[in-house]
């Protein structure tokens, strides 16, 4: 089954409808190699559907994200990127001078949440981070 009628079948399940609109969003979304601005999204679906405006994807993107399909990360420009998780969680490590990102493995993040859960009995919900610093070749 394509992603597209999998996408079809859980807004369906969730009691949402899939428009075109919705589906073009995800589409871009699921298909772009890595992180995505909303206004590269909105960009993108233009090309098919030019009726579309910027609310409307902010508010899809929102609805994707509360169903667990999306997230979205500030890699330190004005906007937030967005990006569809698939099965292997990871986070960023965002370098301020060269602006080069580096995947980081989930089990690093993993450590430092069971740390704040036992230290202060928080449960974090660490689904998509990026940490700020100066990379090995800035340095």
């Amino acid at each position: 089954m394509s992603c597209e009628n999998n996408i079809v079948q859980t807004l369906k399940d969730s009691g949402h409808r899939p428009t075109p609109q919705r589906l073009m969003i995800f589409s871009v979304v699921r298909h772009s190699k890595g992180h995505i601005t909303a206004s590269e999204i909105l960009e993108n679906v233009k090309k098919s559907y030019p009726f579309i405006d910027l609310s409307t994807v902010y508010r899809t993107l929102d609805m994707y994200k509360q169903m667990h399909l999306i997230s979205s990360t500030n890699l330190g420009g004005e906007s937030y990127a967005y990006e569809w998780i698939d099965q292997k969680g990871h986070h960023h490590l965002v370098c301020k001078i060269c602006e080069n990102i580096t995947e980081l493995n989930e089990t690093f993040m993993d450590h430092l949440s069971a740390e704040i859960d036992e230290k202060f009995g928080f449960q974090s919900d660490i689904e998509h981070f990026a940490i700020f610093g100066t990379c090995e070749k800035c340095q």
